[in-house]
């Protein structure tokens, strides 16, 4: 028993030691981090130190969440390892605020799932229907396809980004206000930023993107080599 537990400390504390770099995942509108613990385990079992980032969604607008709470996340990271981002959905457009403003020297890669780059046409259908900010708040708000929309006021990215598309829905009532293909949320279209790295479109509807294996991998093999793999690998 003992000789068992001197090796499960040991596997552990090496994982830790040897981790090069950070990842901070930042969650989608009315989510939590529970919602990326999927995410936060399999990027640990890759060696990755994973700071699985909680933030109130629902309660500020944009900015205020960009302020307030990203370098919360950031503060989480060792000071020697170079700092990646894993976004779902709002938390793209969160980061994309806090890079409008600051700089971060220790910056690796981002990657972001479904993310409303260009707003969503959702937002611009059913922000004035009772009830919508009570359950998206301020930021929900934020998120229409107008050119005065914080996605579409950021401007381009400066730094490595992907972007993971989903293209499945399970919400059809949702989908027939978007241009298709759509996740159900967004549109394939409005995922994409002007100077993005790299995207793919992957057969997975919006809720379930963090959890997808497929997914998962596709973003792990982004942090790692800045690309995403387009192609089937022969076995």
């Amino acid at each position: 028993m003992l000789i068992r537990l001197f090796s499960l400390i040991l596997c552990l504390w090496s994982t830790v030691s040897i981790a090069e770099e950070c990842v901070v995942l930042l969650h989608g509108m009315a989510r939590s981090d529970s919602s990326m613990n999927k995410m936060e385990a399999e990027l640990e079992k890759s060696g990755y130190a994973v700071v699985n980032f909680d933030y109130p969604s629902t309660t500020h607008d944009i900015k205020s969440i960009a302020k307030n709470y990203i370098p919360n996340a950031v503060a989480q990271c060792k000071p020697n390892l170079s700092i990646n981002f894993v976004t779902h959905s709002l938390g793209g457009i969160v980061l994309r605020q806090y890079f409008s403003d600051n700089k971060l020297d220790r910056l690796g890669r981002v990657v972001m799932l479904g993310p409303p780059n260009k707003g969503s046409e959702v937002v611009d259908k059913l922000k004035n229907v009772p009830g919508f900010e009570f359950i998206n708040g301020p930021a929900g708000l934020e998120l229409g396809t107008d050119k005065t929309s914080v996605p579409n006021s950021l401007g381009a990215v400066t730094y490595q980004v992907g972007v993971i598309a989903g293209s499945s829905t399970i919400n059809p009532i949702l989908s027939q206000m978007l241009p298709n293909p759509d996740d159900g949320k967004v549109s394939v279209e409005n995922t994409k930023v002007e100077g993005m790295t790299d995207h793919i479109i992957m057969p997975v509807s919006h809720p379930f993107l963090m959890r997808d294996d497929a997914v998962i991998q596709q973003v792990k093999i982004f942090l790692k080599k800045g690309t995403f793999q387009h192609h089937r690998v022969s076995l």
